[in-house]
């Protein structure tokens, strides 16, 4: 794996200078004809001011040698002559392989350990109500204290990542996070557990709006889509994992209690669940940073480094077969590059510099608008996902326990199983406490979290040929109708149909409106626009908690319908964004 991120590792990319280009001499090569804006210098400390007068411009023409036998290599050195070129058309030449792969394990795995860590809880709930004492109330907030810290997590890590970059973060925030998931497993009180959930969605606040510029930006135009949709997928993988790690160890009973302390299965199963942050921590070393991040801060060189070592990982040539010698901004990128060469000179003044400014033009014109939509879609969305998805769990334990405790009734709907839980006080702390959750529970969540496979076969495969747009529409619409639908089945199979469609259809969305929000935004904003959408979708996480936790046993009708409502009306909120589907990052 390339580094290409530090200057020990930048001279062993040393360039092989060769003009022959702007001389004219190069033949049929893939840029002819280009017209682009020449970043000349190596580094912001040389960059001189950047403005719109001739010098600034560089045009690119090739023609044919008019020597017979005029080849597009140097005879002497057999290297491809030099081209410049533009930040799509250098990862194009890069070509697609096995960097690409490796980032998409890595990157994945980082989502996987994200939704391992976020999802969990509902499985724990169950388990720990008598160890925490908590009634249903105390577990909606259980499930929304995260969501609350991933509120300020993505703000302030998406903004720093913004100024000093995105593999930084990254690695902070994985240490972080699993550090918190231990201390957690080691809380005996409620109040402490619950410290240690918010820390560690702190740190999990900064996953979302990071991970995703970082691997949108390594992507050609004609596949990212596609491969974002595929990284989408680990959230799934994710789900099945935590599902069945949850079946394997908190059913067991393993664990050890005194009277002083206690450390029992679902505390172990906690622990378990973060190995995967440690290990995304180690392997995110092996990474570069965004070679995109770079360019927009004037670092061509060390960009076009990274480029480099990203065509030798992925065709097993040499450094100096990679044909582009300069890399070109566009009108948009110099605009960005305008604004890092303010003259600030303390890097701390200068982070805090950028963290405010970008949190103000993410509200200015022309980008206000964006922000507004995905700000709406992303709260109502996830008011449904999670709102339902952590919620599942529950009900099919109540499921279980209603028909236990009625062997001769068949036919039962959410709401009466509702009714009697939360009237037997199993559920409201006001009853004897009950921990012993049947495997049956842990299997049909594993079935529900499975449907979402399939989805997320089809959503990669179908991204960049249906869009984005379609994908969402389709998947929150069909989501509304499976929330709705809820209220009306009447045993335990059918909750488990209607849930295992709900997962699905919801995970296609969740895809898609992953693309659309990491897409939608500017290089230089991207983290933070992406960040702040992620701020409305953790508020909209945890009022869906919230809420349907109360309604759940208050009004029962309540919750499926509100859900429904939020979803298809912020799905349709994505025919006000602009086409992102095989077009360049702006």
């Amino acid at each position: 794996m390339v580094e290409g991120d530090t200057d020990q590792n930048l001279s062993k990319y040393t360039d092989v200078k060769d003009d022959r280009v702007a001389n004219g001499d190069s033949k049929d090569h893939p840029l002819a004809g280009v017209v682009a804006v020449s970043l000349h210098e190596k580094s912001l400390d040389h960059t001189p001011p950047l403005g719109n007068g001739a010098g600034d411009r560089a045009i690119v023409v090739s023609k044919q040698h008019e020597s017979k036998g005029a080849s597009g290599t140097d005879p002497e050195r057999g290297v491809a002559h030099s081209i410049k070129a533009d930040f799509e058309q250098a990862i194009e030449l890069t070509g697609y392989g096995r960097f690409h792969y490796i980032l998409l394990a890595i990157c994945g795995l980082v989502s996987t350990s994200e939704e391992m860590d976020v999802i969990s809880m509902s499985f724990i709930l169950p388990s720990a109500q008598c160890d925490l004492d908590l009634n249903t109330q105390s577990k909606g907030w259980l499930n929304s204290i995260i969501f609350i810290g991933m509120m300020f997590g993505a703000y302030i890590w998406g903004s720093v990542a913004d100024s000093l970059g995105r593999k930084k973060v990254l690695i902070v925030i994985s240490i972080m996070n699993a550090f918190c998931i231990v201390a957690s497993s080691f809380s005996q009180t409620y109040e402490v557990f619950m410290v240690f959930r918010f820390l560690n969605g702190v740190a999990l606040g900064g996953s979302g709006p990071v991970i995703w510029p970082y691997f949108a930006e390594f992507q050609p135009k004609s596949k990212r889509g596609s491969m974002l949709s595929f990284m989408a997928a680990f959230w799934t993988i994710g789900n099945l994992l935590v599902a069945g790690l949850a079946w394997l160890i908190i059913p067991t009973g393993i664990g050890f209690t005194t009277p002083a302390f206690t450390y029992n299965s679902w505390r172990i199963f906690l622990l378990v669940c973060s190995i995967p942050s440690f290990i995304v921590a180690a392997l995110l070393l092996y990474l570069p940073e965004s070679p995109k991040f770079l360019l927009s801060q004037g670092k061509s060189e060390e960009a076009l480094a990274i480029f480099r070592g990203i065509f030798v990982t992925n065709t097993g040539k040499s450094k100096d077969q990679y044909p582009v010698r300069e890399l070109l901004i566009d009108d948009s990128l110099r605009e960005e590059l305008e604004a890092v060469t303010k003259p600030i000179k303390n890097k701390y003044k200068r982070m805090l510099y950028d963290i405010l400014d970008n949190s103000k033009q993410v509200f200015m014109s022309p980008i206000l608008k964006f922000t507004i939509i995905s700000i709406t879609i992303n709260f109502t969305f996830h008011i449904g996902y999670y709102g339902l998805m952590m919620w599942f769990p529950e009900l099919f334990n109540r499921f279980d326990e209603f028909t236990r405790a009625h062997p001769g009734v068949e036919d039962a709907s959410v709401c009466q199983v509702t009714d009697y839980v939360v009237g037997m006080g199993s559920h409201s702390g006001t009853g004897v406490c009950s921990a012993t959750i049947p495997s049956t529970v842990f299997m049909e969540s594993l079935i529900t979290v499975a449907a979402a496979l399939p989805a997320n076969v089809i959503a990669v495969l179908g991204m960049d040929r249906l869009g984005r747009k379609f994908f969402l529409v389709f998947s929150t619409m069909a989501a509304g109708a499976c929330s709705a639908s809820m209220y009306f089945v009447t045993n335990q199979n059918q909750n488990l149909a209607v849930s295992a469609i709900f997962s699905g259809v919801i995970s296609m969305g969740n895809a898609s409106l992953d693309c659309l929000i990491t897409e939608v935004f500017p290089t230089n904003l991207r983290a933070t626009g992406v960040a702040i959408s992620m701020v409305a979708a953790r508020l909209g996480g945890i009022i869906g908690n919230v809420v349907i936790a109360t309604l759940l046993d208050l009004y029962c009708p309540a919750p499926t319908f509100i859900v429904a409502v939020l979803l298809a009306g912020g799905g349709l909120m994505c025919l006000f964004l602009p086409n992102t589907t095989r077009t360049a990052l702006s």
